[in-house]
């Protein structure tokens, strides 16, 4: 069932269940909810095509805008990534396998590593960036450039604790 046609389902049902509740909050929170998980699933489709994952993905780019050439300290991936240093880890190790990252001791701190991009993982990454950035305007069509900007903008104020 589309999106809309799901959410005037719910709306009419709610209204029968319970005329006496205003289920507007539930339903904008069902819109946002079901809208990550569809592009969730076409961006794994996306980036499994490429032999990468989001989040394999997500390393490989932030490293590529934010890292000098020496490469970033794990903590500050993972702060830039906005994801738990465990979660860092994992991922830096699946892609140090796959040689298209490195790891190497931090100069001045001795139980840091810093982690850059081998020239396989600047390869890629710049292969599949411009491909990531269409797929995303196709994915977003719907939307025209200052809509797009509005909901960036509505969004960004829901300022959710976590």
């Amino acid at each position: 069932m589309k999106t809309p046609d799901l959410l005037a389902r719910i709306d009419q049902d709610w209204r029968q269940a319970r005329p006496d509740l205003d289920p507007s909050p539930m339903l904008t929170v069902i819109a946002i909810q079901r809208t990550g998980v569809l592009l969730g699933e076409a961006l794994e489709v996306f980036f499994a095509g490429h032999g990468l994952t989001p989040s394999s993905f997500d390393v490989l780019a932030t490293l590529r805008r934010s890292a000098p050439p020496e490469g970033l300290p794990l903590s500050q991936l993972g702060t830039l990534m906005a994801i738990t240093p465990p979660a860092v880890t994992k991922r830096i190790d699946a892609l140090e396998g796959r040689k298209l990252v490195s790891r190497q001791a931090h100069p001045t701190d001795r139980r840091a590593f810093l982690v850059a991009l081998t020239a396989e993982g600047l390869a890629l990454v710049d292969q599949v960036l411009p491909l990531h950035l269409s797929n995303e305007r196709r994915l977003l069509a719907g939307l025209t450039e200052p809509e797009r900007d509005q909901l960036r903008a509505l969004l960004s104020k829901l300022d959710l604790p976590l």
